[in-house]
């Protein structure tokens, strides 16, 4: 596979995984649909982001940034939102998010075929 399909494949799912652990926010629940359609395809477009960088650049330090820095700006607009209750959940929606996109920026530059 090519690294912008394997960033897809494994933004989609990560990004799925990382949606479901909204569940353990009571007060979300209720949305936990729309949390995990928007969780994978934020996944995806961090994945497709990380891929496509990785056919130029040659380096996990780079690719695990950028995908970081961007999942974590994907994460911080989603997480500006206030919640139906009026709480913002920056921490419960950040962290996991970064950690995500560094481990899709990691698997890009490590695995698959440049063009």
């Amino acid at each position: 596979m090519n690294k912008p399909v394997i960033g897809l494949a494994l933004g989609a799912g990560l990004g799925f995984l990382d949606g479901l652990t909204a569940w353990f926010t009571p007060e979300v629940r209720p949305l936990l649909a729309g949390i995990l359609v928007g969780s994978s395809m934020k996944g995806m477009l961090v994945g497709l982001a990380a891929g496509l960088l990785a056919r130029k650049v040659n380096s996990a330090a780079i690719g695990v940034g950028f995908a970081f820095l961007m999942a974590m700006g994907l994460a911080w607009f989603v997480a500006s939102f206030p919640s139906e209750t009026g709480k913002f959940y920056y921490w419960e929606i950040m962290v996991p998010g970064s950690i995500v996109g560094a481990i899709v920026g990691f698997a890009t530059q490590r695995y698959g075929k440049s063009a």
